[in-house]
């Protein structure tokens, strides 16, 4: 999108009117920038009316039906995001939020309320879905970072029929993975228990790339003593037990019902739906737009290059630390009209959680 280049007057007007239309979502007249700026600026309601006309010839406000308002077109929500996260030349952190008020006390209480007693990454993630969504009003979602280790917790063998079992690994992270494995050797109930519970003994805890290994070693060392049972469990990891590559990373998901209680173009928001419907979509969203390795919160206003049905969407991320390590990454899926300065601290405070919560200290 080519530069957009204003006056100082222009973005004042502008400015005003983007704060009016997401303070009442209603078109914004002459009259109300008036009384916005109380004259304090020294613009009258025909020098109002002036710029208005030509915030709307270059294509940063628009005229809805026949309406004498005008509403900000999402080229003007990207200049105001702009605006209020450029870098500060000195700190590096965003400029016009730096001394923005940041969270309320009743907010950040209502944050801390509602993360207490999580105690693990999983819990972190799917808690921080549900607060986005409800402080946001829009969609929260919370994506477990796909390069965080997969823990085995615990493996379960179900024999379906002859030389098929069902695999059921759970990772400590909390995602489960069921895979059904076709075997070259028919193995018992009594076989596949048994392999359960050394596999679940002996390696509950472990990173699962390396229990296969670990598996190869100790059937070198202790094939005599251990032969058969050995043999069995090698034969259900060589199908595919124990394979962490194709677990999806979890993601959480709260909040679709405010998006269609926001929604009066209902035709356009079963598009929308169906863009965001599939989970896969929102990892692919999160992925493309919020980087593990970033230090400030990402804003995408318009994800129509994503699809057209969600051009009006805005997505506020950051990436959820751990260590040195990436937890995740955790963002608001709302309307264009969001009370961005708050939700982008929002965003940023319950990003910052992870590290406090699980007891890690930041780096």
């Amino acid at each position: 999108m080519p530069e957009v280049r204003v006056s100082p007057r222009e973005r004042l007007v502008l400015t005003a009117i983007i704060e009016l239309y997401i303070a009442t979502g209603e078109p914004v007249a002459s009259q109300a920038v008036a009384r916005y700026f109380a004259n304090k600026e020294g613009l009258s309601s025909a020098t109002i009316r002036n710029v208005m006309a030509t915030l709307a010839e270059t294509g940063l406000l628009e005229q809805p039906h026949t309406s004498a308002g005008r509403v900000p077109t999402a080229a003007a929500f990207r200049y105001y995001v702009e605006q209020i996260t450029r870098p500060d030349a000195q700190s590096g952190r965003f400029a016009a939020l730096k001394d923005a008020s940041p969270l309320s006390d009743a907010r950040r209480d209502q944050i801390e309320d509602s993360f207490s007693g999580v105690a693990s990454s999983a819990e972190y993630l799917e808690r921080t879905s549900h607060v986005l969504a409800l402080i946001s009003s829009g969609l929260g979602v919370a994506l477990a970072g796909s390069a965080t280790p997969q823990v085995l917790e615990h493996i379960h063998f179900s024999r379906l029929s002859a030389g098929r079992v069902l695999a059921v690994l759970v990772t400590q992270a909390g995602a489960v993975l069921d895979r059904v494995l076709t075997l070259d050797h028919e193995l018992s109930h009594v076989d596949l228990e048994t392999a359960a519970r050394y596999l679940n003994e002996n390696f509950r805890g472990w990173l699962i790339e390396r229990i296969r290994a670990e598996i190869a070693r100790r059937m070198e060392i202790e094939r005599a003593a251990y032969h058969q049972m050995l043999t069995s469990i090698e034969e259900l990891c060589r199908k595919g037990a124990l394979e962490a590559g194709e677990i999806s990373p979890p993601i959480y998901v709260d909040g679709m019902s405010n998006l269609i209680a926001a929604e009066v173009d209902r035709g356009r928001l079963r598009q929308m739906l169906l863009a965001l419907e599939a989970k896969q979509r929102l990892v692919e969203l999160l992925t493309a737009y919020v980087d593990g390795h970033q230090q400030e919160v990402r804003v995408v206003v318009g994800l129509d290059e994503t699809s057209p049905a969600m051009q009006d969407l805005v997505l506020i991320g950051a990436p959820a630390r751990l260590g040195g390590g990436n937890l995740g990454t955790v963002a608001v899926i709302a309307p264009t009209r969001i009370q961005y300065q708050e939700m982008i601290h929002a965003v940023r405070y319950i990003a910052g959680l992870s590290q406090r919560l699980l007891d890690l200290p930041a780096e």
